[in-house]
């Protein structure tokens, strides 16, 4: 009589799918689903599930099951001793059982027909536990189980087999369930065994089908490391990042618009029928784990995977899956999935905005994990044996964590490690506690001392900073879908793209300003001409500094090219489709020189403001080289990252000739106006541009007001000068006919006419003169998007587009 399938002691990845996680669990169900999906077929290792029948069967058979209950009957799992103690037993318990013969003849026949598959006597296979409530949409129970690598031969799969079962009661497991109040008793183990993908020669790591830190849905997020991937999924390593794009990777573009070198320090490969960790060679540590078309590959099935999935439940279901590289075919390969568990439960109308009033001494920096800000006692850990020191409320600091420590991750207040890259064991965790945390401070443990209260925040972008001292912060709720949706087009200013993923989900038409010169200082910080002329830089330290920065880059103007456009794209991949305007660089000299090796290519003005910055550099002899890398970084984002919602602006164009000049200039640099639906902008903020506006629009697609020049060129002050700081105003009448009148001539002109300086940002009179002037668009700060919009529509409703108050008079 054939068995019921419920009954199978042994099902083949091919034989099952997500339906079956009952049976199998959520990791092998998950990787049978992938096998039923053709893009994926030919890039899972094969191998089989041990069904949760046979977990059962072997309980039942030992006949222990009424002991591991009267274990965990009445357990507090807040108790670290008694946690402690029963965890023990009943894992001890599960150890003890013999395997019944015919599970263990199951096993091993399914084992040796694997092998025979590969050709080899006993193949190295990867042992993994799945629970069978695991990794459902709503909840994830990775890491909570154990898992054997490299393990080879009969005797020592059973053996992994055995402690799979009996991890199903760690304490980290336990806690878990009782946190998420699933039943012990009514939760089963099924475990993969499946063939080991030579990574340890290679590579391996982890990829998400969304931003993990802020849950922008349109990229996905990759990170790897040399070696076994344990080392990135346990946070054992800074591991290197890449970012790309999914609606123009879906087009046919090449969108690899962000990649970070990880240090790498350490690896895991194998050792006997085990694993070891080693120390990563210098050459390795200082290369990307994977290459550029490596990248867009995995992103590809990654992409595949999510859309199987949620054509599967019916919804948008984001994926985390592991990825390894086999290095002795050098093939890739998809040996996990799982639907990712943070963001797709979020909503993300509700925006927690939290904000530190405070500056303090800065003790360490790392990579932010959420955007949250926390203090409290620091308590360092560095081994999990002494977690019982640990007190609610304190902040976590310890070089890394595990599994193993989660129960007191749990009563933090914040998490600071040593070690871990964004998808490190700390940072998952963090993020399904709504912790804030930072990662890969590498001297954390060192230079912050224990009992002291620091403040920790994650709320300037990637970078995560600990403060010494109890810093004030405050906290605003705010519904972006109440907000109000005005006729004006409102527009946000960005300058770091370190910010835009979370910035994107702030109710804007696009970005009326894209600072190019705060990428240069934050992503690039060598000067453009460096570059161009190395050999002019004369100083060791400098010639250092800059080889360092460009380490992997054989021709340095690349550095440059590379840098500027992936900074530009994580910005115009934000708020894409919609129109994202870069200014390209408007540094004065005075700043110009402070980048490395600025000294050598920067001549000394007595009033850099009003002097060498902007179009009058662009065709310089002594720019129009630096300018050139700009325009092939536009190039790169337009061209091969699809993202042709990207627009220019030229700022501090004194005269049309300058302008057309520049536009040349460009051209000459592949970026020509209208071809590929480019845009060119120019600046607004200078008399010229306004008494000469409709030359202007003759030239150029539209026009973007900059308050904070214009006023000081039409009032003739230095607004850098404290001393006549007082009659420095945008609201001065003499600025607001000068505004007045550029609007009338741009829309004469059918030109877009906008604004991005602060003035609508900081007084809301000065948004209401825009509305009423009919200006297209107002770009605010972020901070003032919400607040401001609220007044635009207001006024928009309340004058009805009439006429301004302030009429111009020439």
């Amino acid at each position: 009589m054939q068995k019921k399938r419920t009954e199978e002691f042994i099902l083949w990845f091919d034989e099952i799918g997500i339906n079956d996680v009952p049976l199998v669990g959520g990791k092998n169900a998950s990787l049978g689903e992938m096998l039923q999906n053709r893009v994926l077929r030919d890039k899972i290792p094969n191998g089989f599930a041990i069904t949760s029948y046979a977990y059962r069967y072997v309980l039942e058979k030992a006949g222990v099951l009424k002991e591991l209950k009267k274990i965990l009957k009445g357990l507090d799992v807040k108790n670290e001793k008694a946690l402690e103690k029963a965890g023990a037993k009943a894992r001890k318990l599960i150890r003890d059982c013999e395997f019944p013969p015919e599970l263990e003849e199951a096993i091993s026949r399914a084992y040796h027909q694997l092998s025979a598959q590969y050709n080899v006597k006993n193949l190295d296979v990867a042992v993994r536990s799945s629970a069978t409530a695991e990794d459902l949409p709503s909840a994830s129970f990775a890491g909570q189980q154990e898992s054997f690598l490299n393990v080879q031969g009969v005797k020592g799969l059973l053996e992994a087999c055995k402690n799979c079962f009996s991890s199903l009661f760690t304490n980290r497991a336990i806690v878990y369930r009782a946190s998420n109040k699933f039943d012990h008793f009514k939760v089963f183990l099924s475990i993969g065994v499946q063939r080991m993908v030579r990574s340890d020669l290679a590579s391996s790591g982890v990829m998400f089908t969304l931003d993990t830190e802020t849950g922008f849905r349109d990229v996905v997020f990759i990170t790897g490391s040399f070696g076994l991937g344990e080392s990135v999924v346990q946070g054992a390593v800074n591991p290197d990042e890449f970012y790309v794009f999914k609606p123009t990777l879906k087009t046919g573009y090449k969108p690899l618009i962000n990649k970070r070198l990880g240090d790498k320090a350490s690896q895991i490969i194998y050792a006997g029928n085990g694993t070891k960790k080693i120390k990563t060679k210098k050459e390795e540590r200082e290369k990307f784990c994977l290459s550029d078309e490596e990248v867009l590959l995995l992103a590809k099935w990654a992409v595949a995977v999510e859309e199987h999935y949620s054509k599967k439940y019916g919804k948008w279901t984001p994926m985390d899956l592991e990825w390894a590289k086999d290095g002795h075919t050098q093939e890739l390969f998809i040996v996990q999935a799982r639907p990712e568990t943070v963001f797709s439960q979020k909503n993300r109308n509700i925006i927690e905005e939290y904000r530190l009033l405070q500056k303090g001494k800065v003790l360490a920096t790392g990579k932010s994990v959420g955007n949250k800000i926390a203090h409290g006692p620091a308590r360092i850990i560095e081994d999990a044996k002494d977690i019982k020191r640990f007190k609610a409320g304190e902040i976590l600091v310890t070089d890394m964590t595990d599994p193993d420590w989660v129960p007191i991750m749990r009563m933090a207040s914040a998490i600071v490690t040593n070690r871990g890259g964004r998808t490190s064991h700390a940072a998952i965790v963090s993020r399904e506690l709504g912790l804030p945390c930072i990662v890969g401070t590498n001297n954390a443990t060192q230079v912050i001392q224990e009992g002291k209260t620091i403040t920790v925040s994650c709320t300037q972008g990637e970078k995560g900073v600990v403060y010494e001292g109890r810093l004030k912060y405050k906290v605003e709720n705010i519904d972006v879908s109440r907000a109000a949706k005005p006729k004006t087009k409102v527009m946000m200013n960005v300058g770091y793209p370190d910010d835009a993923f979370e910035l994107h989900f702030l109710p804007c038409s696009g970005v009326g300003l894209a600072r190019e010169e705060f990428i240069v200082n934050e992503y690039i910080r060598i000067h453009p001409m460096a570059l161009v002329n190395f050999e002019e830089v004369k100083d060791l330290k400098t010639q250092k500094q800059i080889n360092t920065l460009c380490a992997g880059y054989k021709n340095k103007k690349q550095y440059f090219i590379d840098k500027l456009a992936m900074g530009v794209a994580i910005i115009a991949s934000a708020f894409y489709p919609r129109d994202v305007i870069l200014r390209f660089s408007d540094f004065k000299t005075n700043e110009y020189v402070n980048l490395i090796g600025g000294k050598y290519f920067e001549p000394k003005e007595e009033n850099p403001m009003i002097g060498w910055r902007g179009a009058s550099r662009y065709y310089s002899a002594g720019y129009k080289e630096g300018f050139a890398l700009e325009c092939a970084a536009i190039k790169k984002v337009r061209e091969e990252f699809g993202l042709v919602n990207l627009k220019v602006m030229i700022p501090v164009c004194r005269t049309v000739e300058e302008g057309k000049k520049v536009l040349e200039v460009m051209k000459k640099n592949g970026l020509e106006r209208g071809k590929n639906k480019l845009e060119v902008y120019v600046m607004c903020e200078i008399p010229s541009n306004v008494i000469l506006a409709d030359r202007f629009c003759d030239i150029f697609d539209g026009m973007s007001i900059g308050s904070n020049d214009l006023t000081q060129m039409t009032l003739g002050v230095d607004r850098d000068s404290e001393l006549v700081s007082d009659i420095f105003d945008e609201r001065n009448e003499a600025v607001l006919r000068m505004i007045a009148h550029v609007i009338k001539i741009a829309k004469k002109r059918k030109r877009k006419i906008g604004i991005c300086g602060d003035a609508p940002s900081t007084y809301p009179e000065f948004a209401e003169f825009l509305v009423d002037c009919g200006i297209d668009s107002i770009s605010l700060s972020p901070d003032a998007l919400l607040r401001t919009s609220m007044t635009i529509a207001k006024r928009e409703k309340k004058q009805k587009q009439k006429a301004p108050k302030s009429k111009e008079t020439w």
